[in-house]
């Protein structure tokens, strides 16, 4: 068994199609993929669809906020039909556009304009960050994607709108109510200490939250062997994914991050009973 259990699609913040990641995760030799696009469910259909030698897991990406931060929690074998997880992501989708106007705005003032018409010609759902970033590089007022943010997205930049979506645990808790398992994705990449990252994950795990992410790309052997313990020591499960967004980024790839150890598989969200249900 080969799984990825974390990308994304065109739909949110990804480059590629569904067909491609399929492609691309049949070429490498993946038994099983979750297409966990933010907020959005939209590529799962057509994914489904295609799928023929691969078992996909329907899954999503949801955007949280745990005391002031934004966390991302990702949901797996989610029904995408139950009445609360559609409620849910109609309101962060709302929240994403909502804040794509209010930076919209704020460029307009600058007298910048088009970005919504431009996000309305792309073939997402789920507007971020990244694509208004895309947006201002096209438009060569910033140089390049990490520009876009340092000058302009970011906190301190000129056109910032703060985001706004839902609690950790109404988030958990609507995952669980369309019977998935909540999972918090990369861990490691929180500005956390040791001490608030324990926090975070005993919050968690009280709201119903069963795994966390062990491996992903880019993960240094550290942090990779922390979190076996944290899991370990938290009774989590530990679930695995590359968060792919860009084939053309060639750091990454589906399927692509460090394997479990020995120690840790014995923790692998394989073994979870909605795996085998």
């Amino acid at each position: 068994m080969k799984a990825d259990l974390h990308c994304h699609s065109h739909f949110s913040d990804g480059k590629e199609s569904p067909s491609f990641l399929l492609q691309r995760a049949t070429v490498n030799g993946l038994t099983h993929l979750a297409l966990t696009d933010h907020d959005c469910i939209d590529g799962l259909e057509p994914l489904q669809s295609e799928a023929r030698d691969i078992t996909i897991i329907n899954g999503v990406e949801l955007s949280c906020l745990w005391n002031t931060m934004e966390i991302h929690i990702v949901g797996l074998f989610i029904d995408t039909k139950n009445s609360h997880i559609e409620k849910l992501l109609a309101s962060q989708q709302t929240q994403r556009e909502n804040r794509a106007q209010a930076i919209d705005k704020n460029l307009q003032k600058l007298g910048t304009h088009g970005l919504m018409a431009y996000l309305q010609s792309l073939p997402c759902t789920a507007y971020t960050r990244s694509h208004i970033a895309d947006f201002l590089v096209q438009e060569k007022i910033c140089k390049n994607r990490q520009k876009a943010f340092k000058t302009h997205l970011g906190k301190r930049g000129r056109v910032y709108a703060a985001a706004s979506c839902c609690s950790l645990q109404e988030g958990v808790s609507t995952i669980l109510k369309a019977s998935g398992i909540a999972v918090v994705a990369h861990p490691g990449r929180y500005s956390l200490s040791k001490t608030k990252l324990s926090s975070l994950l005993d919050d968690f795990k009280e709201c119903g939250g069963e795994a966390i992410e062990g491996s992903y790309s880019n993960i240094d052997p550290t942090t990779k062997a922390y979190l076996s313990k944290l899991a370990e020591e938290k009774s989590l499960y530990l679930s695995v994914g590359s968060d792919f967004h860009d084939a053309a980024a060639t750091w990454t790839d589906i399927g692509k991050f460090p394997a479990l150890d020995q120690q840790a598989i014995k923790n692998a969200i394989w073994l979870h009973p909605k795996w085998h249900s």
